[in-house]
């Protein structure tokens, strides 16, 4: 087997670990806030001693880790409003109208990268929001999941463009360790204020500690290292291809584990599959013009 193959293998079977975060969110019993401040305390914990491990250095520009402080935030609150849209909701409408971040990403990119719109684009985000229109008519009782899952879609396709430009220049990992941990600061001081630190806070069952110890290490800490380190063999546009996959395993496996809960409107899948196909599409068209581009250069 080729070291490619291999890599190939291992960014699927990431992928298949990012599916099975949100049904891990609909296990733990928890409420969002705490599920999040769970997660991000023993991700970043974690993320401490791959660093020490590794002997990697800490020491950035003050800068940069305010910028990252900022994204941190960001993260938290994206985590926040999907897992909160599970709970309210279920998986399948989390994931599928998380897939929308695609969208956004294609609408706030033009800004951010000060470039022109793409008319494919503009044609994709017109199918994306019939995509919305089915699902929002067709599963009118998760109204407010489908809400906070587009927030939180918008929010993730913020924090990804703004770890497009910081991954250029320091360390995953190094990235990792200041954004979680400023996320957990942010919820720290959220929950302080608000009188939520009591013996209680702590005192959870013995499966929503295992649950949310496999939700920090392997499907954050571990998925988000391992990734990056798999881009050394593969090229970005198969990664991205591949972690379009991420609604498809996660509806596959709530449907496996959560059973009736996760069972759809038929229509409900014809508007997914719709948000779907213009993620691949665009990846697809994107690719074909960079391809042009290295070939008249």
């Amino acid at each position: 087997m080729t070291d490619k193959l291999k890599n190939y293998l291992h960014l699927h079977f990431i992928v298949f670990i990012w599916g099975f975060t949100a049904v891990l969110g609909k296990l733990i019993s928890i409420d969002a806030l705490p599920l999040v401040w769970f997660r991000m305390g023993i991700a970043v914990a974690i993320i401490i001693l791959f660093i020490a491990i590794n002997k990697f250095s800490l020491k950035i520009a003050p800068k940069k880790i305010a910028i990252m402080a900022i994204v941190g935030i960001v993260i938290a609150l994206h985590w926040l409003t999907f897992f909160k849209a599970i709970k309210v909701s279920n998986v399948s409408v989390a994931l599928a109208t998380l897939s929308t971040g695609a969208f956004f990403t294609a609408l706030i990119e033009p800004i951010v990268y000060k470039r022109k719109m793409i008319w494919y684009e503009i044609v994709f985000g017109i199918v994306v929001i019939i995509g919305l229109y089915i699902i929002f008519n067709v599963e009118t009782q998760y109204m407010e999941g489908i809400i906070l899952a587009l927030i939180s879609a918008l929010l993730s396709s913020i924090f990804a463009l703004a770890n497009g430009k910081l991954i250029k220049t320091e360390r995953p990992s190094v990235i990792s360790f200041y954004e979680l941990l400023s996320g957990v600061v942010f919820l720290s001081i959220y929950l302080a204020f608000a009188g939520d630190f009591k013996p209680s806070f702590f005192q959870l069952s013995q499966a929503d500690w295992l649950f949310l110890f496999l939700l920090a290490s392997i499907c954050t800490a571990y998925a988000f290292i391992a990734s990056v380190r798999v881009m050394k063999y593969i090229t970005p546009y198969t990664v991205m291809l591949t972690v379009n996959l991420e609604p498809v395993y996660g509806i596959i496996l709530a449907f496996l584990f959560l059973g009736d809960s996760e069972k759809m409107n038929p229509l409900f899948y014809v508007g997914g599959l719709l948000i779907l196909s213009t993620v691949v599409a665009n990846g697809l068209l994107k690719n074909k013009r960079k391809t042009k581009k290295i070939n008249r250069s």
